[in-house]
This record gives C-alpha cells, sequence and structure tokens, in this order.
C-alpha cells in the first residue's frame, strides 16, 4: 500500500487545454479517494497521470513519497481496471487473471496459488475454466477486478469500472467492491460521474469541475456543508432545488413564503460576513419537504401551498414536482453549469420547477393545490454572484472568489 500526492499538478495539451490545473490531493496509505464529476471535469486524465498513462505538464506526483513523474507506467506498482474490462476472449478466466504474474515471470504454482486466493476473495472460482464470451457483465467486472489484484499493487486505480453494468449489477459490483477493499485495504482511486456510487463506496470524495478540485471531505462533509452551488447541485439524488431569495435578518424571502433561518444558521452568518441584508440563492433538498400531515411539528418549519404538476409514487416515497413563480436572470457566465451538476432543468418559462421528496403516506395527489411543509433548519444560502455557501471559509475570506472554480450552475433565477 502507499499514499499518492498531487503537488499543483496541471495537465494542458498542446492546444492550450488544461484538463487539469494546479491540482492538490493527498490519498493517504489504504484510503479509497473517489474522483467525481460531469464528463470533461478532468476526473480521467487525473487518474491516468497517476498511472503513468498522460504526462504532467506541472507539478509533482508522489506514490509511496517517491516522485514519479518520469517513471514508467510499469514500474509504478499499480494496478489498473478499466471501464471495458480488456478481457482476452481465447483465455479462460483463469488464465486472464494469471496474465500478470506470468509475464512477470512469476512461478506457476505460485501463479495458480494467487488465482485461486483472487477467485476465491471474488466469488467466482466456479468460472475459472470459463471463456469471458460465456460470463455476465457483472462476472467479467470481477475477472478484471482479479488480474489486478492477483499482482499485489501499492494502489488501485479504476476508471469507471462499473459502466457498462446495468442497474441492479451495478448495486451487486458496488458492494463487491466495498467488501474487497474492507478485505484488502489497498490504496484506491476509483472516478466516477455517478454521485451515487461516489457517496456510497468513498472514504473521501474529490469534486471536480472543468479541471479543478471544487470541494473534498466524507460524503456527509459534501452533502451537509457543501463549499459551493455546483457541489451542492451534484451530490444528493434528486438534486438540490434553488430558488432566489432576499435574506434580510433573521428571514429570507422566496417564492415559496417568507422563511425563518435557525437562530444556529444566523448567528453563523452574522459571526462572518454573510450577515445583513442581501440577495441571495436558497438551496432545498427535496428530502426536507414533506407532507404537513406526516410532521410531527410543522410549526419548526414553513408551510405553503403549490400546484402538483406530477407525482411519482416510488412505493418508499414520492416525487411530487412542481412549480412556483420567480424570476431569472439569463447569463453567459452561468449557462450550462446545472447541466454538468447532472440536476436536468430547473427553470421552466413560467417559473422554477421544484422537486419535494414525500412520505410514502403522504395525501398530496397529481393535478391538485397541495399543502407542502418545508423543514427551514435545514436551509442552504449561497452567494448569487460567486456561487459560493455564505458558511463556506472561502467566502468569509474573499466575499469573491475565482469565477471559474466556483461558479453557480446554469439556471438558477437570479434577482
Amino acid at each position: 500500500m502507499a499514499s499518492i500526492v498531487f503537488e499543483h499538478v496541471t495537465k494542458r495539451y498542446a492546444d492550450g487545454l488544461e484538463a487539469v490545473k494546479d491540482m492538490n490531493l493527498t490519498i493517504s496509505d489504504g484510503e479509497f479517494m473517489i474522483l467525481v464529476g460531469p464528463s470533461g471535469s478532468g476526473k480521467s486524465t487525473a487518474l491516468r497521470m497517476a498511472a503513468g498513462l498522460e504526462g504532467i505538464t506541472e507539478g509533482v506526483l508522489k506514490i509511496d513519497d517517491a516522485v514519479v513523474n518520469d517513471l514508467a507506467s510499469r514500474d509504478r506498482d499499480i494496478a489498473m481496471v478499466f471501464q471495458s474490462y480488456a478481457l482476452y476472449p481465447h483465455m479462460t478466466v483463469r488464465d486472464n487473471i494469471g496474465f500478470p504474474l506470468k509475464l512477470a515471470g512469476t512461478p506457476r504454482s505460485e501463479i495458480a496459488r494467487r488465482v485461486e486466493e483472487a477467485a476465491r476473495t471474488l466469488d467466482i472460482e466456479s468460472q475459472l475454466d470459463r471463456k469471458p464470451a460465456n460470463l455476465s457483465g457483472g462476472q467479467r467486472q470481477r475477472v478484471a477486478m482479479g488480474r489486478a489484484i492477483v499482482r499485489d499493487p501499492k494502489a488501485f486505480l479504476m476508471d469507471e469500472p462499473l459502466s457498462n453494468l446495468d442497474a441492479k449489477l451495478r448495486v451487486q459490483a458496488r458492494t463487491a467492491i466495498s467488501r474487497l477493499h474492507d478485505r484488502l485495504g489497498t490504496t484506491t482511486i476509483y472516478v466516477t460521474h455517478d454521485q451515487i456510487e461516489a457517496v456510497t463506496l468513498g472514504d473521501r470524495i474529490a469534486v471536480m469541475r472543468a479541471g479543478q478540485i471544487q470541494q473534498v471531505g466524507t460524503p456527509r462533509d459534501l452533502y451537509e456543508a457543501p463549499n459551493n452551488l455546483f457541489v451542492a447541485g451534484f451530490i444528493g439524488s434528486p438534486s438540490m432545488n434553488f430558488l432566489p431569495g432576499d435574506l434580510d435578518g433573521d428571514h429570507v424571502r422566496t417564492a415559496i413564503g417568507d422563511l425563518k433561518i435557525a437562530d444556529t444558521l444566523r448567528r453563523r452568518l452574522e459571526s462572518g460576513n454573510g450577515g445583513g441584508r442581501r440577495g441571495v440563492i436558497v438551496g432545498i433538498r427535496p428530502e426536507h419537504f414533506e407532507d404537513p400531515t406526516l410532521v410531527t411539528l410543522p410549526e419548526t418549519g414553513h408551510t405553503f401551498n403549490a400546484r402538483i404538476d406530477v407525482l411519482e409514487a416510488l412505493g418508499s416515497d414520492d416525487f411530487a414536482h412542481f412549480t412556483v413563480d420567480s424570476e431569472r436572470v439569463a447569463s453567459s457566465e452561468l449557462d450550462g453549469l446545472l447541466e454538468d451538476t447532472g440536476a436536468g432543468v430547473a427553470s421552466a418559462a413560467d417559473g422554477v420547477q421544484i422537486v419535494a421528496r414525500l412520505g410514502a403516506g403522504s395525501r398530496v395527489r397529481r393535478g391538485q393545490q397541495a399543502e407542502l411543509w418545508v423543514d427551514t433548519s435545514r436551509l442552504y444560502l449561497f452567494d448569487p454572484d460567486s456561487g459560493l455557501s455564505l458558511l463556506s471559509s472561502e467566502f468569509s475570506r474573499t466575499g469573491r472568489p475565482d469565477a471559474a472554480q466556483a461558479a453557480p450552475p446554469s439556471n438558477i433565477p437570479v434577482h
């Protein structure tokens, strides 16, 4: 096992495109680190630099405290698992798993022992004499994992290994990978664009956009305290809702009413520079709405009326979609960023679309005017210019950061 450290790492191509910009990240020995972000965010490029498949334009990359910028991929003692499993179709599973050891000149008896051990770990012992064409997608993925495991590398580097699996197999494979890491404890960098994979697998997550790291933290850190609008919109499913608002003392005025902010939030705003009267963007997660008939103390939040456009009944809960009247401002700077979060289109021609996640016992019905409740102790407040959370240390320090790094998603209505 080994630590992996990116120190001011930049990847710049001949045409001037910077795929990764001044990346600083320390991955501890034995840690499972997720790089997550939309397509083009630089996550796969960062992984390929760690693997030695891409050169580094600027900065230093260390594996186990040794600088490896100019070290060939084969000499870094890492194992890659790719999106395409890259199995040899004419070889059996046994031979596919043992192939890297054969290339390294490992004795046959040792190859046999390590292949059997890897197959046992991955529960594919019964598949060892089959060819890849006779395996399911999930089994092929395990064979690719087995080929990495037998090498006993310092680190695993995984580039969207589950993207070719269907939804059910993906859940099973996530569980298998998590158990495997618990058993082996090998340092792992795992790249994905799927935030559900990220929050269920990673010890920590680095959220990337446009070649830059937006925030690094545990899944709970990113969910509960996102630094900016991009992270807030990217982490969580369904995505966070955004509304324009006007902060005034202990209330924020929005299209769904005047929302009283929690005393703890008010005090934190007053202690920084986020207090006073000002325009804000209010973030509300779908799960912080509810049917007021299901709330024990509805007076602890805010109740309002909305006409339900769409109701998705999923059994365990209901997703209620509704539209609120709100202004929005078109901005070339904001354009396209909401699409990056995977949140979909948040603004309609006649207002802003909101999704509320309600308990299965909800009496809310499609096409009807319904009473809804929102937990005002769980509001998120963002600066509409920089996109930073008003509670972030960067906002307290600067008020307006580099717009390219923390710009808010598009289609978010602002006054």
